[in-house]
């Protein structure tokens, strides 16, 4: 996401600030309900999981892999398109992303129990809400606390691959751990980013609605990788 600096002076009003961080937690909160509504549907549905992710013999189909690696082409459209794409365009990207993410999290299911699905989800609730409001609140700038959040995310991604092959149930639990201590640190900072920049007044009204989106985009994701790291560290697999 693109840092701006925080300059009172010759701002926004506050209701236009306002106004933004509200446009940014509808596009997450819409995001989050196509992703459990989908997820939902999906894996409280054997037969119809089975038709979209297993073929005849009881493989695992081609649609899958479409389905768990088509959000990250997304991703990276909406972010290369942000300036090129008309709102259009990204709200299109951004309700397909959220569609097949649910469609991958529905084998979530298969899992977990709908119960402990449930508490993780409010647990993820509780702390993303707390750190939302300790970024936004706090007069410390997180920005180097962020870059630092972004290192480690890279090498918790190394981690994991590496433990694919490793197999190991004691390194997946310091991975998710720390996986956990990350995205809730993110919460903060990109809170402390989105109010940053919707008391800039350079934008015009097009750009501040895709950078809301793109906002909204991000908070969303943050909020899905704590709710997967906490249900990995907290969860009782059936």
């Amino acid at each position: 996401m693109e840092e701006f600096n925080y300059q009172p002076e010759g701002s926004l009003s506050q209701d236009y600030a306002r106004s933004f961080i509200k446009s940014v937690y509808t596009y997450m909160f819409a995001a989050l309900t196509i992703s459990g509504v989908v997820s939902y549907f999906i894996g409280n549905n054997a037969p119809l999981m089975a038709s979209l992710f297993l073929t005849a013999s009881g493989g695992v189909s081609i649609f899958f892999y479409v389905v768990l690696f088509s959000p990250l082409l997304i991703s990276f459209a909406m972010a290369g398109g942000l300036n090129k794409f008309s709102i259009g365009t990204l709200t299109a990207l951004f309700v397909a992303y959220a569609v097949l993410l649910g469609m991958s999290l529905s084998v979530l299911f298969m899992a977990y129990s709908t119960a402990t699905l449930g508490t993780t989800f409010l647990l993820t609730a509780g702390s993303f809400g707390f750190m939302a409001v300790l970024g936004y609140t706090t007069k410390t700038d997180l920005t180097k606390f962020g870059s630092l959040l972004y290192m480690l995310l890279f090498g918790v991604i190394i981690a994991s691959v590496v433990n694919m092959f490793m197999n190991s149930s004691g390194f997946d639990y310091v991975i998710s751990l720390v996986s956990v201590f990350i995205f809730t640190g993110l919460v903060a900072y990109e809170m402390q980013m989105i109010k940053n920049m919707a008391y800039q007044a350079q934008m015009d009204g097009t750009m501040r609605q895709k950078l809301a989106l793109f906002a909204g985009f991000q908070l969303y994701l943050t909020f899905v990788n704590l709710f997967l790291s906490l249900l990995r560290l907290l969860g009782n697999r059936n």
